[in-house]
């Protein structure tokens, strides 16, 4: 298992458009993409499940990676938040 962190820079926070774009790259990997906020969780890939999380800007997100290829996919989500969120 690998995990990160990351603190959303996004001023909106995860709304819907960023989450569906998150629900889709996480799809494309072979790894299980968990997010987790202030002890509740949700798979990446599941988009009303990540909203529900209510990420605002500035809150700081655990991501954890299993299975597949843990290390490819970790930097796929560490470049995908870099650049989306």
């Amino acid at each position: 298992m690998k995990s990160f962190e990351y603190t959303i820079k996004d001023e909106l926070g995860i709304h819907a458009r960023p989450a569906g774009m998150l629900a889709k790259a996480a799809k494309a990997l072979d790894s299980e993409i968990i997010i987790s906020l202030n002890g509740k969780t949700a798979a990446a890939t599941k988009l009303m499940a990540v909203m529900g999380l209510g990420v605002k800007c500035g809150d700081t997100v655990t991501v954890n990676i299993n299975g597949g290829d843990e290390s490819a996919s970790e930097a796929a989500m560490q470049e995908f938040f870099k650049a989306n969120l």
